[in-house]
């Protein structure tokens, strides 16, 4: 008989290593069954819990949503006022377990994932209008609304600009080069609107 709450461990250790063997041979290079063996389970079972590896590519997308979205709330809980609220969403975008080589390679093969599968890109876009209503929200507080509009695509637009320079083997950026610069360019805009 299986032991009790051993099922979400298990899809938890698969989808920590789909992570790592997606970084390491790339998201066409993995089957289920090296998967498995990284999580420690059979291929059987890796497939009784996730069917297809399309279907645990997006489980673990769902995952890495999940985990940015508790980074997001546990940064803007600390924040006070509009402009801390961006620092906030910025700095949780390149948090340490975000920010780092094998998150970043599992978020390159959700984003070419998109491109061909719908429940991908609904997920995508699920994320991409969050971030970018989040900002606009705490742009509107600094700035005219268009203005507060086209900041939030620019921010979005660093932000996901820097995670794919910092996926590159030829580029090194830190998290917190990526924070300095997005900072820079909303001090900026917001000095404009900002007496």
């Amino acid at each position: 008989m299986p032991k009790t709450g051993m099922q979400p461990r298990r899809r938890r250790d698969l989808i920590e290593a789909a992570i790592e063997a997606i970084h390491d041979r790339g998201m066409s290079g993995v089957t289920v069954g090296d998967i498995a063996r990284r999580a420690g389970v059979s291929s059987a079972l890796a497939h009784h819990y996730f069917g297809s590896k399309d279907d645990l590519l997006l489980a673990t997308m769902r995952h890495l949503l999940d985990d940015l979205g508790a980074e997001m709330r546990r940064s803007l809980s600390a924040a006070i006022g509009p402009r801390e609220r961006l620092s906030a969403l910025v700095a949780g975008n390149f948090g340490p377990e975000q920010f780092r080589p094998a998150v970043i390679s599992a978020w390159l093969a959700f984003y070419m994932q998109a491109q061909h599968d719908a429940e991908a890109a609904r997920l995508l876009k699920v994320y991409l209008r969050r971030l970018e209503s989040n900002l606009v929200h705490a742009l509107l507080e600094l700035m005219p609304a268009p203005v507060a509009r086209q900041t939030a695509r620019g921010v979005a637009s660093m932000i996901d600009g820097l995670w794919l320079r910092a996926a590159l083997p030829a580029v090194s950026i830190t998290a917190g080069d990526a924070i300095e610069l997005i900072e820079n360019y909303i001090s900026e805009m917001v000095n404009r609107y900002v007496a």
